[in-house]
């Protein structure tokens, strides 16, 4: 097959052959029709992610495509079955999958992380009965694949961790992918968003998907917390660090009213130094956000079928596998989602 490797960290990635993989026990073979480019493969081809640990690599975790073959062991997927899967998947037998949480499983493996991932033809899922997810037949590949990182990770993020209300602000800090998810997410919930990012084109789509003010590199990074607390007279109720960096941290912590609700869902890389004071004296809740399971999938496929959601508007570019280096490269040059499409067959 087709992938695209880097040799090592920061390397340019190019397109080689390679072969390709076969189903691991219990798992699956995935023909790749799409695979969107994320921050998090940014941080992976830098080596900021401690799972990438051999290298040649082929990065790429949010997916969509058709199995084109099973370990004899899968149960509920044949080949011909179009599916996406969720970035972490899950092995469905330790104590946090039980508990229905296989988001944070405690023996995780994800692609382009702890094995080679989607810039490819072909990609190897492990617990194929765990992980697949089936995909409505009128749902292009595009739109699926947009879904497995990180619109799934900001509908979770946003529905169940921040425990987003209606009528409540809600400020989204970075409005790259994830950023833009939330916002449409959290505007379909019925909050006023407040969308913070230094590309003008990138607050033009977040307008687009529903939010109702806009803070901009007009505003100093030390000014934008003061900035959003006087647009919502006091502070948000869930303030969304969606791009993960201290600064964005720190202001979305100091945007919060009392007893407002921090989310992280951006990687920050190394330690990140925190206002606890204002965490204690405000009684702030601090939340970490890492993907969705397989099984919650339905409600959001739901809320996509019936129109209330809209990932598909967030696509704003396609490419081939040999622009997928340069791309990967300059992430965050272009506002919105970028979509790898492997070469015609």
């Amino acid at each position: 097959m087709r992938a695209v490797l880097f040799d090592a960290f920061g390397a340019d990635p190019e397109v080689r052959e390679v072969p390709a993989p076969e189903p691991p026990p219990g798992g699956a073979v995935i023909r790749v029709e799409a695979t969107g480019l994320c921050r998090s493969d940014w941080h992976g081809w830098q080596g900021h992610d401690p799972d990438i640990r051999v290298l040649p690599h082929v990065p790429g975790h949010e997916f969509a495509g058709v199995v084109e073959a099973v370990d004899a062991g899968v149960t509920s997927w044949r080949p011909g079955d179009r599916v996406t899967v969720p970035f972490v998947c899950a092995c469905g037998s330790c104590p946090a999958c039980l508990a229905g949480d296989q988001q944070v499983c405690e023996h995780q493996t994800q692609p382009g992380f702890t094995r080679w991932g989607s810039f490819a033809e072909y990609v190897a899922v492990d617990h194929a009965d765990v992980n697949l997810v089936r995909l409505p037949e009128e749902m292009a590949f595009t739109t699926a694949a947009s879904l497995g990182c990180r619109f799934a990770t900001s509908y979770r993020a946003v529905t169940a961790v921040g425990r987003v209300r209606p009528d409540e602000w809600v400020v989204v800090h970075g409005c790259g992918g994830v950023g833009l998810s939330a916002v449409m997410i959290a505007a379909a919930a019925g909050a006023r968003v407040i969308a913070v990012d230094v590309s003008p084109g990138a607050l033009e789509l977040a307008r687009r998907f529903g939010a109702v003010a806009c803070v901009g590199a007009e505003a100093p990074e030390a000014d934008v917390p003061a900035r959003i607390r006087e647009l919502t007279s006091g502070g948000a109720h869930v303030s969304i660090d969606a791009l993960g960096s201290p600064g964005t941290c720190v202001a979305s912590i100091e945007s919060l009213r009392r007893r407002g609700r921090h989310v992280q869902i951006g990687l920050l890389p190394g330690l990140t130094p925190l206002p606890m004071g204002r965490v204690i004296g405000y009684e702030l809740e601090l939340l970490g956000s890492h993907g969705m399971a397989a099984h919650a999938y339905p409600a959001m496929l739901a809320a996509v079928a019936d129109g209330a959601l809209s990932p598909d508007a967030l696509l704003t570019r396609s490419i081939g596998l040999e622009e997928a280096g340069a791309a990967l490269a300059s992430i965050g040059s272009v506002p919105g989602v970028t979509m790898i499409l492997p070469s015609p067959r």
